[in-house]
């Protein structure tokens, strides 16, 4: 016993050193940046396939005065559009845009994007007596900027691809596992045209038996944050909808009827400000026929 009381306060002081350490390593991450590049290949990709960079969850975090670390990495990826999966903002609190339509803004200035809606967005636009006109004006802004904004709609990236953006409705991003209802996405989006190369933006990833069943050959998705902390052999540890150990937090996965989703782990943070061995990702996806 009184070997025990001799260790108690080691014990604690090694627990405290290993919590700052855990603390300083996270910030460090937090503010790094990385790219990764994924290669998607289809037969129904006739021409010369695109480069996509894929952004997402944001969070109006910046790397840099005015995101130029940001910004030169996407300079650097040389996409043929940028897309964005959604949660540019922070939609807590005020609600606050400028950092998110300042970034888009300088983005829009050198690239194509398109942006979907994530639940920030959806936040803004569903909670009217909590943030107003916000969500007006955000899409009202990026009018203006000539994005374009795929809301339960599509678009041609070329003749061989069809680009839809789905937005989820806010029961979806319940804590816990909230459930989809079946035909959902179709009753959305339609049905996708199967002789063309379908590309799904959809903010949570928890719902990739869906996506696929319905007809996305890629899907693009983030929400999780990778995982907040990323263990070896693990994976994600914890998403913000608190599910533990979820399987789809980061990279390419693949699902019925061998369609795929990608998962990024995102660029900000919010509430849990934790990024442990998950540093902010821009995802590249190289879309390529067969030959």
């Amino acid at each position: 016993m009184m070997m025990i009381r001799k260790l108690i306060p080691w014990a604690t002081a090694a627990a405290a050193v290993a919590g700052i350490l855990f603390f300083l390593r996270s910030e460090y991450e937090r503010d790094q940046l990385v790219t990764e590049i994924f290669t998607i290949r289809s037969p129904k990709i006739k021409g010369n396939g695109k480069r996509l960079v894929f952004l997402t969850d944001l969070h109006d975090k910046e790397f840099g005065p005015n995101n130029e670390r940001l910004l030169q990495a996407i300079r650097e990826a040389d996409p043929d559009v940028v897309l964005v999966g959604g949660d540019m903002m922070v939609a807590k609190g005020v609600g606050d845009l400028t950092l998110s339509l300042k970034f888009l803004k300088r983005l829009s200035e050198e690239f194509s994007v398109i942006c979907a809606n994530g639940n920030h967005e959806i936040r803004l636009r569903n909670e009217k007596e909590t943030y107003g006109n916000k969500y007006r004006e955000y899409r009202q802004a990026l009018a203006e900027m000539g994005i374009t904004v795929l809301s339960d709609r599509k678009v041609a990236l070329d003749q061989d691809i069809e680009l839809y953006g789905l937005n989820l409705l806010m029961d979806h991003y319940r804590k816990g596992y909230p459930r989809m209802k079946p035909g959902f996405v179709e009753t959305v989006l339609g049905r996708p045209n199967s002789e063309k190369y379908s590309l799904l933006l959809a903010h949570s990833p928890m719902y990739f038996k869906q996506y696929a069943e319905w007809g996305a050959d890629l899907t693009l998705s983030g929400h999780f944050h990778g995982g907040t902390i990323r263990l070896p052999l693990v994976g994600g540890v914890m998403t913000p909808q608190f599910q533990f150990f979820y399987p789809w937090c980061s990279g390419q996965y693949e699902g019925a009827y061998g369609r795929k989703m990608i998962v990024g782990r995102g660029l900000g943070t919010h509430s849990i400000n934790i990024r442990f061995n998950d540093k902010p990702q821009v995802v590249v996806v190289d879309l390529k026929g067969e030959n």
